[in-house]
């Protein structure tokens, strides 16, 4: 039994995967993907609305008028 439970629990033989070459190419080319994204920021509509979020009862200042119910001013 314990033979049994030994290979069972065993890591598999790799099988296939990436050469190093292949895995460094695609490295770099996701890097440079990201870069751009990174550097073109946040635009300002979405700062504005984390900055919303931040401040106190910021969730509720989203909703604005659908915040509010029905029947009040």
């Amino acid at each position: 039994m314990k033979d049994f439970k030994a290979q069972k629990t065993a890591a598999p033989a790799k099988q296939g995967g990436l050469n190093p070459e292949i895995q460094s190419r695609i490295g770099h080319q996701l890097r440079a993907m990201y870069d751009d994204v990174v550097r073109q920021g946040v635009p300002d509509r979405f700062a504005e609305l984390i900055r919303k979020l931040d401040a106190p009862g910021g969730s509720s200042d989203l909703m604005g008028d659908a915040g509010k119910t029905e029947g009040r001013d």
